[in-house]
């Protein structure tokens, strides 16, 4: 992955258009992914979450309250009100990104946790996404809620709940034979996806400005202590590796598709060009985080999580 996400970027920003017809399809393939990786999860470990919720409410509390504060009164104190800060504010009000199971799966990661978590962001989005926006950069943004719950029950919650069933009715079968034998798929349909998102910001990366740049290098540098953060966290409260790597991801992956169909729908074109530029950066973050994680958490070094939740 460290070397394929790139090429991956380069072909969409550099050659966009044998993937702009793919765009439609982006999300069918996140649902197939998100059904790969469910089936390597049964319902009692969902359960199990809910039960002992504090590292999902960690991780929703950080991507939902932490990280659009600390981007926003950052980013004013830099660039000073306008659609930068609203662009960097609204990338960072939206939920965690559909593709985090996958990586949460790649590098040996608590599943159950990952995808629980995820479809909570999800779900609450609708209602987090305008009240934190309104009350950062007092935009009123008025989301159409039940669009937006119909296109995140198709892309997310029903595929995962269809995996989940097919691996619990199957008493683990799907998790030991089907999950691994669509698991290639899968992988090679991440990386189309990740060069399909990366034709959006085709046209602003060949014509950059300085203050794009800056605006770039701005998201670079938050996108990666978002996942800094997730790392310290579980450093600090001596997560197991699993739930390690679960909480960093959880803490610096976002989905920049909803990010961009809102500011195409409500603000002007400059908000758009900050919430394309997680596209850039959190695929490759999310490689070289996966190894520090790997290598801060040994994996079977740690506590149980059974024991301390």
């Amino acid at each position: 992955m460290v070397f394929l996400v790139p090429i991956c970027l380069v072909l969409g920003i550099f050659f966009p258009q044998p993937f702009l017809p793919l765009k439609p399809a982006v999300s069918p393939l996140f649902a197939f992914i998100t059904f790969q990786n469910s089936l390597g999860v049964s319902l009692p470990q969902v359960a199990r979450v809910f039960r002992h919720p504090g590292r999902m409410l960690l991780a929703l509390a950080v991507s939902t309250l932490v990280a659009p504060t600390a981007a926003c009164l950052v980013a004013t104190a830099l660039f000073g009100p306008g659609d930068t800060v609203v662009g960097i504010t609204l990338e960072y009000c939206v939920p965690i990104a559909v593709i985090s199971t996958m990586w949460i799966g790649l590098f040996d990661g608590d599943l159950a946790c990952g995808l629980a978590t995820l479809v909570v962001s999800t779900l609450l989005s609708p209602l987090t996404i305008p009240l934190m926006l309104q009350l950062l950069v007092g935009a009123q943004v008025s989301v159409d809620a039940a669009s937006m719950m119909q296109g995140m029950l198709l892309m997310i919650a029903l595929p995962a709940l269809a995996g989940m069933l097919t691996n619990t009715l199957t008493r683990a079968w799907a998790a030991r034979e089907l999950s691994p034998t669509l698991a290639p798929a899968a992988r090679l349909l991440m990386l189309l996806i990740i060069t399909t998102n990366s034709t959006s910001i085709s046209d602003a990366m060949r014509h950059l400005t300085p203050a794009l740049a800056a605006t770039m290098a701005f998201v670079g540098v938050f996108s990666a202590l978002c996942f800094v953060l997730g790392v310290v966290l579980a450093k600090t409260l001596r997560l197991p590796h699993d739930q390690a790597v679960t909480l960093a991801f959880d803490c610096g992956l976002r989905n920049i598709s909803a990010g961009a169909v809102i500011a195409g729908q409500y603000f002007s074109p400059g908000v758009m060009f900050p919430v394309m530029m997680g596209t850039l950066f959190q695929e490759l973050l999310a490689t070289a985080f996966g190894n520090v994680v790997g290598w801060a958490f040994p994996a079977g070094e740690g506590e149980d999580p059974e024991e301390t939740a």
